[in-house]
């Protein structure tokens, strides 16, 4: 991709997402993001005054695309609609564990506040809001509910990825996540009623 004369900054995002998937975060530098766009490494740090800033735009674009990817069926109940949640979280750090990396292990580990903003946190935290619309989650645990959700799926994607769920195929791997997930749900659910 060389950039020509539009948005700067988008462009290098855009280099710097590709760099994630192709070897994670610490593939993103400035210098190759730059030689990628076709500009010198000067003409980058007017928009980003450092890798991390760069890091961080790369990780925020990637996580948009997995919120749309967690959001995909609204139709569905709320309890269905957090299982494909935690199934298409699962499957992004299957299908690419670049932007897994990017996502979760940049630089410096996301604060708190940070994620309770990111997309794909906000897909979670509206799921388990209309579960609690429903009457199937007393409010007062909706919040520990979204860390334990959070905790279910991102543990077995790493035990897929860099554990002893490694040496699965896929077709494997997928049904035991989807048990981990269909349990997490009837867990929060229990105080309920």
């Amino acid at each position: 991709m060389a950039y020509h004369h539009g948005d700067l900054a988008t462009a290098l995002v855009e280099a710097a997402v590709a760099l994630g998937r192709e070897g994670g975060p610490a593939a993103i530098t400035i210098r190759e993001a730059t030689r990628r766009t076709g500009v010198s490494p000067n003409a980058a740090y007017r928009h980003f005054p450092n890798r991390a800033a760069l890091l961080d735009a790369a990780a925020t674009a990637i996580q948009q695309g997995l919120a749309a990817a967690m959001t995909d069926a609204p139709e569905r109940s709320p309890a269905e609609r957090l299982h494909r949640i935690g199934a298409a979280y699962i499957e992004f750090a299957l299908d690419e564990p670049g932007w897994f990396g990017v996502v979760f292990f940049g630089i410096r580990p996301p604060e708190p506040a940070t994620t309770a903003q990111a997309p794909a946190f906000r897909a979670l935290t509206a799921a388990l809001d209309d579960l609690v619309a429903d009457g199937a989650l007393p409010e007062a645990q909706r919040d520990d509910a979204a860390w334990a959700c959070w905790a279910t799926v991102h543990g077995f994607a790493e035990l897929c990825l860099r554990g002893p769920l490694a040496g699965l195929d896929r077709a494997e791997q997928s049904r035991r996540g989807d048990a981990a997930i269909r349990a997490v749900i009837a867990g929060i659910q229990v105080g309920a009623g």
